[in-house]
């Protein structure tokens, strides 16, 4: 009896919030919801919404937030950057830069079980302020519970203006206590698209969006790859790159903060790899004995003492706040052709392949990758292979007229 009530306790809490955003003029909530509508002035919506109907469009608020609001199954605790398990954690997305000092200040942004008691945590900054992150004190939250999040308008803008209106989402947790994978801290890493340690070889004509680098190697070793092929900056260690002539999208040594740039990206692609091969506790063991061709691949972490060999086609199956990480102890080999697809929103920034075989990475005639690639060997596209990935190995990089673009952030 106490458990029906507190159940219709909560659903009656949420229904009433529910309407109130939907009176208010909420238009839906939810990773990546565009504003569609606006709010009174101190009314609470949900991720998403714009702000106070005529404001300034200026005005600072929660754009989207994970989880999401209204799902259900949502992991107890997270697994992250050190193998360090927490209770699950939560981000609230800001449309612009915020005072950091509002954000972290107790009670602004929080978490309660649903009309009871407070979670405990620390809330930290992303550096671009832009981004949140609530993390629980606890190591887990309780299996099937429903939470709300909220962020109050004690939340200010870089230039001191408060968000108009609280924000506020509910989420339900699973049943049974479950451990997601945080992504892998990519550190200054992800400002590639392709890092290596001894140099890129290019076949023209190719298409790079994104930054590349290599250290410590000079940077004639990526002279393979001319301007006119990137939509981004060639980072070496000194001066070396001469490309096809054409120089005006290096930033060679002088000056010495390039190089550094360089060298201080290697070192934490060398950090990601050791993140991503630290992750204990797998929810799937040498899957398909390796052969992984024609399987839909839930969010998790993988573990193969294997090699891995994609010989048709495999889907990555999951929404865009879930992470997948695929410890290999031998290589991967992409046969021609092949796809990895991506279904239900799942994100290839969200997709780690960490791979530590003796050979490395190997992309078929034609194929298609997803995801970050972190390898202590080389990767090696073949003629015209797509990949919207990052491409972070620890030996080199060759290209044949390939397209490779980094996942969007």
């Amino acid at each position: 009896m106490n458990r029906s009530m507190s159940l219709f306790k909560t659903l009656m809490w949420f229904s009433a919030f529910l309407l109130t955003a939907f009176v208010a003029g909420c238009g839906g909530g939810g990773d990546g919801g565009s504003a569609s509508g606006s709010v009174a002035p101190g009314v609470v919506a949900v991720p998403g919404v714009a702000g106070t109907a005529g404001a300034a469009s200026s005005n600072p608020t929660v754009i989207s937030s994970n989880p999401s609001s209204s799902v259900t199954n949502v992991p107890t605790s997270t697994n992250g950057t050190g193998n360090v398990v927490t209770g699950k954690v939560l981000t609230a997305t800001f449309n612009e830069a915020m005072q950091p000092a509002t954000i972290t200040a107790p009670g602004t942004f929080t978490l309660a079980v649903t009309g009871g008691a407070a979670v405990a945590g620390v809330v930290t900054m992303n550096a671009a302020n832009t981004i949140a992150t609530f993390t629980p004190a606890a190591a887990a939250l309780l299996a099937n519970t429903n939470y709300t999040a909220t962020v109050s308008t004690a939340a200010k803008n870089a230039a001191g203006t408060a968000m108009p209106n609280p924000i506020a989402w509910s989420f339900t947790t699973n049943a049974v206590a479950r451990t997601a994978q945080a992504p892998v801290n990519l550190l200054t890493a992800g400002n590639f698209v392709i890092l290596t340690k001894t140099g890129i070889t290019n076949v023209h004509t190719s298409a790079i969006t994104g930054n590349i680098g290599a250290s410590p190697i000079t940077a004639a070793a990526m002279d393979g790859v001319f301007c006119s092929e990137i939509a981004g900056t060639i980072f070496g260690v000194d001066a070396a790159y001469t490309g096809s002539g054409a120089v005006s999208c290096f930033a060679g040594n002088p000056p010495v903060a390039n190089k550094t740039s360089v060298d201080n990206a290697v070192l934490d692609m060398g950090t990601a790899f050791n993140d991503a091969k630290g992750r204990t506790t797998p929810d799937f063991v040498d899957l398909g004995a390796g052969s992984i061709g024609g399987l839909t691949l839930p969010p998790g972490l993988y573990k193969w003492n294997t090699s891995v060999l994609i010989s048709t086609d495999v889907t990555i199956s999951g929404g865009p706040n879930d992470v997948w990480i695929f410890q290999i102890a031998g290589d991967i080999t992409q046969s021609n052709g092949m796809k990895v697809i991506l279904a239900g929103g799942a994100l290839p920034k969200n997709i780690f392949w960490q791979v530590d075989g003796g050979t490395g990475v190997a992309i078929g005639t034609t194929a298609q990758m997803n995801g970050v690639i972190l390898a202590v060997k080389a990767i090696t596209l073949a003629t015209g292979a797509v990949a919207n990935s990052r491409l972070l190995a620890q030996t080199a990089v060759t290209l044949q007229q390939n397209t490779v673009t980094q996942p969007a952030p």
